[in-house]
């Protein structure tokens, strides 16, 4: 009995895509976006993740404040791709951004600093991108790269020395997200947490003597996954406003 072969291609064909189309689906989400207004394009340095000025120029200005995403702050730092939809005015590639701030829009996503929401469009079409106000997007969560950087625990300016500490991480590589933060306090050895204050910034009052030992919980899609250490990273007279290099890459 011979195969036939049409039958068979027309099963293949039928098994595969649908395969294909949920995958795609799966990967993306589809809203919508606006932009805000700055002197020179960037972002702004009173966001509400509290990163202050790395919040406005980091990737080059291409952030975004957000809403739904946002998640009481542990999104903040979170890396999305995002590709507006109208036909001769949008790039395939869209505009990669970094979550840096909180804001509403109508039923929008992203509000997107204007460098951001240029980016997304085909040469010579900014100002036709611009004149929309909002767009429909497609968006997915994509893994942050800083090239030459490693994780750092900046200290915020806010702090007090030694009654007050309050950090913030930054060069948040990969797509973890940051659950919780403790601090080793040697005198107890044991793990102290730390309050989540706002949006990427943790603290705590009177916080122990001598360089300081954090670890993280870091979660991967709302599930946690690990806890990692960051050793010594605070030196013993740590100053505020002062960025420490963990040399570690959360990848």
């Amino acid at each position: 009995m011979g195969f036939n072969f049409h039958y068979i291609f027309l099963l293949v064909t039928l098994i595969i895509f649908p395969a294909i189309c949920y995958s795609q689906e799966a990967n993306s989400l589809y809203s919508r976006a606006t932009y805000y207004g700055s002197p020179d394009c960037y972002g702004t340095p009173s966001g509400a993740c509290g990163f202050g000025e790395y919040g406005r120029k980091i990737y080059d200005g291409k952030v975004s404040g957000v809403s739904r995403l946002y998640k009481n702050g542990t999104g903040c730092g979170a890396c999305y791709q995002v590709r507006c939809k109208i036909p001769g005015h949008c790039t395939d590639e869209g505009t990669k951004i970094v979550v840096t701030d909180y804001g509403e829009g109508d039923h929008t996503d992203f509000i997107l600093s204007v460098r951001a929401y240029s980016d997304m469009a085909t040469p010579g079409m900014v100002n036709h991108l611009l004149a929309y106000g909002v767009v429909d997007v497609e968006f997915r969560r994509v893994p942050c790269r800083y090239y030459g950087y490693n994780l750092m625990i900046k200290v915020h300016e806010h702090s007090r020395f030694c009654n007050y500490l309050a950090i913030v991480p930054i060069y948040q590589s990969g797509a973890f997200d940051i659950e919780a933060v403790e601090v080793w306090q040697a005198d107890c050895k044991e793990w102290k947490g730390m309050r989540k204050a706002y949006g990427a910034v943790w603290d705590m009052p009177n916080p122990p003597k001598g360089s300081l030992t954090f670890r993280v919980q870091v979660s991967l899609n709302g599930e946690a996954v690990k806890w990692v250490q960051l050793a010594d990273v605070l030196p013993d007279e740590w100053k505020a406003g002062i960025a420490y290099d963990t040399y570690l890459l959360l990848d």
